[in-house]
């Protein structure tokens, strides 16, 4: 987290930096802002997958390799692969929101291809591109692009999961110099069975976690048995032997001694695409469950006119909508950053480095919120169906099976918690945040009754003021919780856990009504749009559980006077919002009913 760095140079928010900034709507990017670029490059990424890859739903399980491959070539040949690949090595560089774009629409909840894909356009070919030397570049990204290549990530180990910095897989340089000996063995590695590259990681003389680039044709690696899994049947999923497995010294990955560097830089990218596929999965489940509650009679009338049935697909759509906004507000921020960041005479591949690490807090919490949104989803698609959601056959029930999984890769959900706290943490240890200092201005604007003062009349008055006295609130906590606890926060993974959904929170709120207030100059006050009832949804309920989650936090780190003192703080501003949720979710539902998707961005 550079942000103090970013603000003093331009108006542009550093990673983090929403904690502590009065944003304004102007300063946040929306789907309602695509260009015409934007919507092309979204529309023929939606055309690929009606066209190639759902059609053929049925033929991907059990693993069928050749038709991923063609798949992804067909997909290479239409550029989908090399959006983010310089175009001196065959790609097309394009912005981070178009990045995202195809990454959700190319999702219609096909996850045995999307697997595939979200792998060689994240972690199978971004650790090359950010850390690979010109050679390297030059000799796997156009292969990467086109999908001639196949790529994989090789990280995880059977002792080693979070903890892949204590992998045990060995590199010992040879006596002539020329090549590292790769010994050990990884696990879990997707498109395994038949990737033709891979990023893996090694300790050099014992202690030097390192990264390489490793061919599969090369002589002494071995595959394990395709696991049986839960899900993601379609998918291949092997544990990777190597047995002396030669590794020229060219195909060290950055620096000896620096594969952490590689491979949390990678994970970062990785979790916000992972993000952006959420949401297009999302969708797709709401299509599919708002399809079928209008085609299933009961009691002589379709299900869809019973209240429950419109909670759920209001629920699903707001939660969705929120999911939406962050990752759009987030890929812009990448997007105006690398501009930031040109002016240093970088590489291209060294700016988005350097972005990515800027923007570790926002990735998290994309990955977060987007998956645990996705379950929800798919979860209660499976409810609507009720007894034909849990035949196996359809899009929901492979869905429910498939997207657990999302929750466990590129860093657990819980391990991402974990990482926003920390490098709060981080940063306000080393100066580089001053949390105090904004802390104490919204204490004092809680003591004063000043938090949130504006004025209720106006459009999306409460919201506003809700919003601001929930990121207070987490300023107050996060701060005081640091000055009780200092580096010891790390082993407190409880509250640091509860800190993490807090500062979520202030991001998902802020984003979602930003983003109404926005759609407001569009569509004028006399046409509110879905926009701004599902934000007043949205705050109006994940508002009371700011304050339970501070509570747990105080009652945990402190005591006595200054516990009444703080718990009396929270009493004045934690209450329930006097708005009718009931009559707002039956208009949302009630749009997306009539429409059988998703009624919002629609390119």
């Amino acid at each position: 987290m550079k942000g103090d760095r970013l603000m003093a140079h331009t108006e542009i928010l550093g990673g983090g930096q929403f904690l502590f900034a009065d944003v304004s709507p102007g300063q946040i990017f929306t789907p309602e802002d695509f260009t015409m670029e934007h919507r092309l490059v979204g529309n023929s990424a939606e055309e690929f997958a009606f066209g190639e890859v759902v059609p053929m739903m049925d033929d991907f399980e059990p693993l069928n390799p050749d038709l991923l491959r063609g798949l992804m070539k067909k997909a290479g040949e239409l550029g989908f692969l090399s959006l983010d690949i310089p175009e001196e090595y065959g790609g097309s560089s394009m912005d981070m929101v178009s990045s995202a774009l195809v990454t959700e629409r190319i999702h219609q909840g096909i996850s045995a291809f999307m697997l595939v894909y979200v792998m060689q356009t994240g972690v199978g070919s971004l650790p090359i591109l950010l850390f690979g030397t010109p050679d390297q570049k030059n000799e796997y990204l156009p292969k990467l692009g086109t999908g001639e290549m196949i790529g994989t990530y090789a990280l995880t180990e059977p002792d080693h999961g979070s903890d892949a910095l204590g992998a045990q897989t060995t590199a010992v340089l040879s006596d002539d110099g020329k090549h590292y000996l790769l010994n050990g063995q990884k696990q879990f590695s997707s498109n395994s069975g038949f990737t033709d590259v891979m990023s893996t990681y090694a300790q050099v003389d014992g202690t030097q976690f390192t990264a390489f680039i490793v061919e599969r044709a090369w002589e002494g690696i071995s595959l394990g048995e395709e696991e049986v899994k839960m899900g993601l049947h379609g998918s291949s999923t092997r544990s990777i032997f190597f047995e002396n497995v030669k590794v020229p010294v060219e195909n060290v990955l950055g620096e000896i001694g620096r594969g952490h560097v590689v491979a949390l830089t990678a994970l970062s990218i990785g979790r916000f695409k992972l993000g952006a596929m959420t949401v297009g999965w999302a969708k797709a489940l709401i299509k599919e469950a708002v399809r079928y509650t209008k085609s299933r009679i009961q009691f002589d009338k379709p299900i869809c006119d019973f209240g429950l049935i419109q909670y759920k697909i209001s629920e699903m759509v707001v939660q969705t909508y929120v999911a939406e906004s962050m990752v759009y507000r987030t890929a812009h921020l990448l997007d105006e950053t690398l501009e930031t960041f040109k002016i240093k005479s970088m590489t291209e591949s060294m700016m988005i480095g350097e972005v990515l690490r800027e923007y570790v807090i926002e990735g998290s919490i994309n990955k977060i919120f987007g998956t645990e949104v996705l379950h929800y989803v798919s979860d209660q698609s499976v409810q609507i169906m009720g007894g034909y959601g849990y035949i196996q056959g359809n899009l929901i029930e492979r869905s429910y099976r498939d997207s657990r999984i999302n929750r466990i890769w590129e860093g657990t959900n819980e391990i991402n918690r974990l990482l926003i706290t920390n490098t709060l943490l981080k940063s306000t240890l080393e100066g580089k945040v001053f949390l105090s200092d904004a802390a104490q201005q919204a204490t004092n604007r809680l003591r004063s009754s000043q938090s949130g003062n504006v004025d209720e009349d106006a459009d999306l008055g409460l919201q506003l003021r809700l919003a601001q006295t929930v990121k207070d609130i987490t300023l107050m906590v996060a701060d005081l919780t640091i000055k009780k606890l200092g580096d010891d926060l790390r082993d407190e993974q409880e509250i640091s856990s509860l800190i993490a959904d807090m500062i979520l929170q202030v991001y998902a709120m802020e984003s979602a009504l930003l983003r109404a207030i926005k759609s407001l100059s569009r569509t004028g006050k006399n046409k509110p749009g879905i926009q701004i009832t599902a934000s007043e949804i949205y705050i109006t309920d994940t508002f009371p559980k700011i304050g339970w989650m501070a509570m747990q936090v105080l009652n945990a780190v402190c005591e006595g006077e200054e516990l009444i003192d703080r718990s009396f703080l929270l009493e004045k501003f934690t209450y329930l919002p006097k708005t009718n949720t009931i009559v707002l979710r039956r208009a949302i539902a009630e749009k997306a009913i009539k429409i059988t998707h998703f009624p919002l961005s629609q390119l």
